[in-house]
């Protein structure tokens, strides 16, 4: 079991119902804060591998919004994204998806999240 250090905080955000989705969604959209979406399952073993990398990407970004979404719990929201693999990773900006990645690939990850960051020029590490 991993223990946080105390007085740290996770900046992924788990979603669990398409309110909490749309709520987060509409509050990125409103601060003009680009989102970076994991959709996961617990089964999924690359899905569950990718969250510290996700911890690690929501540490370095913190001008973007990191949410993570169970497709299990939260299928409505996945469906309407068609995911149909884990992990896959949705990256919105102006609550639109601009870019769809599928499969554990962290090298990936890191280029596309920052071309969105540098379309988002207050975010570049």
């Amino acid at each position: 079991m991993e223990v946080q250090e105390q007085g740290t905080k996770s900046r992924v955000v788990k979603v669990d119902s398409k309110e909490s989705w749309d709520f987060h969604v509409n509050q990125a959209t409103l601060q003009g804060c680009p989102i970076v979406a994991h959709f996961t399952a617990v089964w999924c073993i690359p899905s569950v591998a990718m969250k510290p990398f996700m911890e690690e990407l929501a540490s370095m970004y913190h001008d973007m919004s990191f949410l993570t979404v169970d497709v299990d719990e939260v299928k409505e929201v996945a469906r309407k994204y068609e995911v149909k693999a884990m992990p896959t990773f949705l990256l919105l900006k102006g609550g639109v998806p601009v870019d769809k990645i599928v499969g554990a690939n962290p090298d990936e990850m890191k280029k596309r999240i920052h071309s969105l960051a540098q379309s988002n020029p207050t975010d570049i590490p």
